[in-house]
């Protein structure tokens, strides 16, 4: 079994990640988020009251 490494870091609705991968951020708040990874995915998340949400991912590379 591997080892992993993950750290978030919160500066409001700022989240730095840290991760053994590499540096990721996102911003945002519970109903919308955009989501930079560490490989360079972008990722919008929309999430609604009832539990129905919506996520699109774009690849970085």
């Amino acid at each position: 079994m591997g080892w992993s490494y993950r750290k978030s870091i919160k500066f409001g609705p700022f989240r730095l990640n840290l991760s053994r991968r590499g540096v990721g951020h996102s911003w945002g708040n519970r109903l919308f988020r955009v989501t930079r990874g560490a490989d360079g995915r972008r990722t919008v998340s929309v999430n609604l009251p009832g539990g129905f949400h919506w996520r699109k991912t774009n690849s970085g590379r």
